[in-house]
């Protein structure tokens, strides 16, 4: 295989979901410095290169498709970053508050991938990579309904690419840990949340990271665009922890 470059996507369009910020943002930003044309959209555009996309809607998902498939070019390699994170028990979170959950990590991700997967098995290529979390593998105390939905999403991206695979579509998941995004420091609610996060809290059943760092989105993106891309050609249905070693890998 040849080194990494920056043509290694050159002549690919790369469509990604959740791309105003955090993880989304960096694997937009890296997909372009290596070539992709890259059509970055979010519920909430942080500039005018980001495209407007509500991932619930199954109309607006086709209809953007549609669109980046006319305007620029066939959708060789689709990223599903958008979610949401409802932190709170079991016992108070409201129907809204679950549906919302998995509306969004759940069924947007169905909506994007029978969308975009079509046109993929159609061609006989692509590369489908969507973000989950290692809380879909390792129970987490208040977090119920986000590991739920990511936990689906795992399941149903290897349904995905198993049906895939005879068309030579590739779909695979990215699950990171503890990232420094808006998401995780939403859940530093006191100043001793990070150390929580790198030591270990006993008191939630919630073991440390033994490489003692909090993910940069950068790491997170750095394994998307290795599975989305020629290197991983041989890989599928593969789930991928970039979390430190936090779940031991249970």
């Amino acid at each position: 295989m040849d080194p990494i470059s920056s043509s290694e996507f050159a002549g690919r369009t790369a469509l990604v979901t959740g791309a105003a910020q955090g993880i989304g943002a960096a694997v937009a930003r890296l997909l372009a410095a290596r070539g992709a044309q890259v059509v970055a959209c979010d519920l909430r555009p942080s500039d005018p290169s980001v495209r407007r996309l509500d991932v619930t809607d199954a109309d607006a998902v086709e209809d953007l498709v549609n669109r980046v498939e006319r305007e620029h070019a066939p959708i060789d390699i689709l990223v599903n970053v958008a979610g949401v994170l409802h932190a709170g028990s079991v016992l108070d979170t409201s129907d809204e508050q679950w549906q919302r959950t998995f509306a969004v990590n759940t069924t947007g991700v169905f909506h994007t991938c029978r969308s975009v997967g079509r046109r993929m098995a159609e061609r006989g290529r692509g590369s489908i990579v969507t973000v989950g979390s290692n809380a879909a593998g390792v129970p987490r105390m208040n977090m119920a309904a986000y590991a739920a939905s990511k936990a689906a999403t795992t399941m149903f991206m290897r349904c995905l690419g198993l049906e895939l695979a005879g068309a030579g579509v590739r779909c695979n998941l990215v699950s990171p840990g503890s990232t420094d995004t808006a998401m995780q420091r939403s859940l530093w609610t006191d100043p001793d949340a990070e150390r929580r996060v790198l030591d270990g809290d006993p008191a939630t059943f919630r073991v440390g990271i033994p490489l003692g760092r909090i993910a940069d989105p950068d790491d997170i993106a750095e394994a998307v665009l290795f599975l989305a891309g020629d290197r991983a050609r041989h890989i599928t249905m593969h789930d991928l922890y970039v979390d430190g070693g936090a779940t031991l890998r249970a």
